[in-house]
């Protein structure tokens, strides 16, 4: 099975939550929000539940992340 290829990792400061936009092995493009907690060493884990939206390219994603995720705009 092959890999989504994130594009984009975009991080709010302090680093405990991003928003990645990726290409799906199909070719569509999608986002998700991440959060991780220094002092958890299990690294990144969603907390956004959009991955499984679907776009036609990385604009599309990144337009729909930032309408998406308060922190980005």
């Amino acid at each position: 099975m092959t890999k989504n290829t994130v594009l984009q990792s975009i991080n709010l400061d302090g680093e405990t939550v991003c928003v990645d936009i990726f290409k799906r092995p199909d070719g569509s493009f999608g986002f998700e929000e991440f959060r991780r907690d220094p002092e958890d060493g299990r690294g990144w884990f969603a907390i956004g539940h959009y991955s499984g939206q679907i776009y036609q390219s990385e604009s599309d994603a990144e337009v729909a992340a930032r309408k998406s995720v308060g922190w980005l705009d």
